[in-house]
């Protein structure tokens, strides 16, 4: 039975400010639990059924991994998900460290994306393609957010992201690189030719697109055409459109 302290902490990490403050996040669901084991993120504790321990013991005695027997009633009354009936982890946040830019790489960079299960989903397409890399605005959601973590279905243990100021970031590490933007008017991703010499692809926020001060640094604007009804792309799918444009013409 799991002790009213533990429930208390882990019950705490939903909020971003007890995140911080414990520097720890939580990780839900048998998938994601077994690419954090295999990942370099720093492991608290482990909470799973039986039937999970008994199943992953040589994966979870690899690694030395603290880990405590919970039911699956008590793993969803702690979790975020109700869905949840296999494991929980908790591990420590990584410090928000500089990325710098490589020659011939992409990264992406997310102007103020507020939705977790976009911003998880953007995680996880990135990492579909290859990006490894993500600059975030000050205000972009948090990337220990647990729907992220969800969302993303354990590509979070393969990303790198880094919170800044997105002008300030622009106007020192961008210079004489593509800046690519994404905006509902500009050139058709189908005739835009995308550079082997790398660059930034920048996605804004949800209902307003990417701010002025950021769109001021961008040197290509291009737009996915539309050729239905639809008022708008979620930002999740446009980044996967963007990134599959990408790696067509690049591969």
């Amino acid at each position: 039975m799991l002790s009213k302290n533990r429930i208390k902490y882990i019950n705490s990490l939903k909020v971003k400010k007890y995140r911080q403050l414990h520097q720890a996040f939580i990780i839900e669901g048998a998938k994601s639990v077994l690419e954090l084991l295999e990942s370099d993120f720093e492991i608290e504790f482990v909470l799973a059924t039986e039937e999970f321990l008994q199943k992953y013991s040589t994966i979870l005695t690899r690694h030395s991994v603290a880990a405590e027997t919970a039911t699956a009633a008590e793993l969803e009354s702690v979790g975020s998900f109700q869905t949840n009936d296999s494991c929980l982890a908790v591990a420590r946040t990584k410090q928000n460290e500089f990325l710098s830019l490589q020659e011939s790489e992409y990264v992406l960079v997310l102007d103020d994306i507020r939705d977790p299960g976009n911003f998880g989903t953007i995680i996880r397409v990135a990492d579909w393609y290859g990006i490894r890399k993500i600059i975030c605005s000050s205000d972009t959601t948090d990337f220990y957010n647990p729907k992220v973590i969800a969302a993303s279905k354990g590509s979070f243990t393969r990303t790198q992201v880094f919170y800044t100021d997105l002008a300030d970031y622009l106007a020192n590490h961008a210079e004489n690189r593509n800046v690519i933007g994404a905006f509902l008017g500009g050139t058709s991703i189908y005739d835009f030719p995308f550079s082997p010499k790398g660059g930034l692809i920048v996605m804004g926020n949800e209902s307003n697109g990417i701010g002025q001060e950021v769109a001021s640094f961008v040197t290509d604007r291009i737009t996915i055409p539309r050729f239905g009804e639809a008022e708008s792309l979620n930002v999740g799918i446009a980044t996967a459109v963007m990134l599959d444009n990408l790696r067509r013409q690049l591969s």
